[in-house]
């Protein structure tokens, strides 16, 4: 069942894009679409298995590496950290691939692009069902590749090509990192499977080394070097520039690697790597401040961004914040509920304004939209569960696991812990504005498009909107039904078993009454407030942009990353490239390497072409000279 699973992806994919063109569009759709469908199926029954029976297995399914020390199998190891990860995984892939049947109708690339959204699918299999560190890594390159395929799917735009460009290079910075751990890792233990490194974690953990000429706690470097891998991936802060710039790809894509899947392997691997990161204080707190920052950051940025990808796009950052200072704390368990409750509503909005950018024709800016919603009324109303979801509105599936995080940040009884949950109730705050202001603008108001009539919008098809009432389902209900799995005292313990390590338990106090009500209270109070400012009263609105201005521009020109990045590394970089280039490539190289010997030859022959005369003294004279000069080598030998 397992390698089912986990090939059927695989074999979709190769169907697809090898005979795409023979088999025609229809059945490329079918047989991807089916084949995901399946391996769904298939993901709950095992996590079925694993919450009831306690199942886990690690399946062989080929030695991979043997040499020296290094022993590497290919295998598929379920637990309940990878049993929660394929139900997201293929759950998420196949709602994509049914929506994307209609989204894409009209592109003439249609069997390539479902072939990389399945391949994309395999390799997030293999990463998080991986047993050893090596074939996570496999997996996590694998899926930057699929995503660089993705989001520069639409390759004659130049910006989808500096985008796919834009997110390989930044994830490569963090994955230097992330492989350096890996060898680290090796280094010290002498084995890169999971198992046998947790068990000698603890006896290397005071071994001190020297890196860059500071010496690090042995554990401390690991944990350092694996987080800045996962600050890549999960596009924390710092390495966070490429995130918003992936929405120049299809929408499908948006929701499939920047909702659910990729961007959550970085908390997947601190997760998996609790046994490790428990060693270490040091990188705990490292990964809350910068959990933090990336809350704060995103959201500070989605309230003045006027693309409505981007908007949410900033939003995932801003979430994906929260499960990082989750696990900075030491709650792992609620980490994985805020990822598992995170991909439905996410899902949902990124496809909800797939929905929207269809009927206004690609149209993405929400300034240009308006009044729109009953032009588009099951659109609107599916957005409007997945706005509530992820704002955290009592009783919906963001409610319980964003305030759980929040709370056990308060819970921690530290300052980190303290100011950890005070960013995350003031980012909450600005999550639910900057929400109701894409829903306000985008269906409220007055409709505002020049160039599309409102009489011609129209709702997207049923194929596009199924995959939605899905999703809005499980942002209704996931945290409820699962909350007492993922983080109940009483039974989470149960069923993450040892998938999850806790050297200190989290706390079973309860935070004081009012704490546990002020971020639901913000929540539904910034409802009112967000119409009044977005849709009753704009000059409002003006006014306070008016009077800050400059704080309006540095959220608007997103905390000038970009522009920092571009005088810190871009232009240095092309200087001394264009350099290079210029001066030693053309003058030097071609001037006197294969440009200089090649014009040499050629004044050569055309001097050599001049005694080609025809005249028979003249061949004779040369005959002589020829003869004189070799007689005269002769001699002299």
């Amino acid at each position: 069942m397992e390698k089912i699973i986990l090939f059927l992806p695989l074999i979709s994919a190769f169907i697809s894009g090898f005979f795409g063109k023979i088999i025609g569009n229809k059945l490329s759709e079918l047989i991807t679409c089916l084949f995901v469908i399946i391996s769904t199926i298939l993901s709950i029954i095992i996590f079925y298995e694993v919450l009831f029976n306690g199942y886990t297995d690690n399946i062989l399914i080929f030695k991979w590496i043997s040499s020296g020390e290094l022993n590497v199998n290919w295998s598929i190891y379920i637990d309940s950290i990878s049993s929660v990860m394929l139900v997201v995984v293929t759950l998420i892939s196949s709602i994509v691939h049914v929506y994307s049947i209609g989204y894409m109708e009209k592109d003439p690339h249609k069997p390539r692009f479902m072939s990389y959204l399945s391949l994309f699918t395999f390799a997030m299999l293999t990463l998080v069902t991986s047993d050893n560190f090596l074939q996570l890594f496999f997996g996590w390159e694998a899926v930057g590749l699929c995503s660089y395929f993705l989001i520069g799917f639409w390759y004659k735009k130049n910006t989808a090509n500096n985008a796919a460009i834009k997110a390989f290079i930044v994830n490569r910075v963090g994955d230097f990192g992330f492989a350096l751990g890996i060898f680290l890792i090796f280094y010290l233990c002498d084995t890169v499977n999971y198992s046998e490194v947790f068990d000698l974690i603890s006896k290397i953990d005071n071994k001190n080394l020297i890196f860059l000429g500071i010496s690090f706690n042995a554990v401390d470097l690991i944990c350092i070097l694996l987080f800045i891998g996962a600050m890549g991936k999960s596009a924390q802060f710092f390495l966070h520039t490429w995130l918003p710039d992936a929405m120049e790809g299809p929408t499908p894509v948006s929701a499939l690697i920047h909702a659910a899947t990729m961007v959550t392997a970085g908390v997947f691997l601190i997760v998996r790597c609790s046994h490790i990161y428990e060693y270490s204080e040091l990188a705990l707190s490292l990964i809350t401040v910068v959990g933090m920052l990336t809350a704060l950051f995103a959201a500070t940025v989605a309230l003045v961004q006027d693309d409505i990808k981007k908007i949410i796009a900033y939003s995932t950052c801003s979430q994906l914040g929260y499960m990082f200072f989750a696990t900075g704390v030491g709650a792992y368990n609620v980490a994985m509920f805020h990822l598992f409750t995170h991909a439905f509503f996410k899902a949902l909005l990124f496809l909800g304004a797939g929905s929207v950018i269809h009927s206004f024709q690609d149209e993405q800016n929400i300034n240009k939209m308006g009044g729109v919603l009953k032009n588009l009324p099951y659109t609107y109303f599916l957005m409007l569960i997945g706005t509530l979801a992820l704002t955290g509105f009592p009783l919906l599936s963001g409610y319980y696991s964003k305030d759980a995080i929040i709370e056990f940040a308060y819970l921690k009884n530290s300052a980190l812990g303290y100011s950890a949950a005070t960013i995350g109730i003031f980012t909450a705050l600005l999550t639910s504005i900057y929400s109701w202001r894409l829903i306000f603008k985008t269906f409220h108001g007055n409709y505002k498009n020049n160039n599309i009539s409102q009489s011609s919008m129209h709702e997207s098809p049923l194929i596009m909107l199924l995959p939605l009432f899905v999703l809005a389902l499980g942002s209704i209900f996931a945290g409820f039904f699962f909350k007492d799995i993922f983080i109940s005292q009483s039974t989470s313990t149960t069923f993450w078993m040892d998938s999850i390590k806790f050297l200190e338990p989290l706390s079973k106090e309860h935070p004081p009454f009012w704490f546990v009500y002020l971020t639901p209270f913000l929540v539904v109070i910034s409802i009112p407030i967000s119409f009044l400012l977005f849709v009753k009263y704009k000059n409002i609105t003006n006014y306070i942009v008016e009077i800050n201005q400059p704080i309006y521009n540095f959220f608007k020109n997103k905390w000038y990353f970009d522009e920092l990045y571009n005088f810190i590394f871009v232009r240095p970089s092309m200087s001394i490239g264009n350099f290079l280039w210029k001066k030693i490539d053309i003058e030097i190289i071609d001037r006197f390497g294969p440009d200089g010997i090649s014009d040499l030859i050629k004044k050569l022959s055309s001097k050599a072409v001049k005694f080609q005369s025809g005249y028979i003294y003249q061949y004779a004279f040369i005959m002589l000279l020829g003869f004189s000069i070799i007689l005269t080598i002769l001699i002299i030998d």
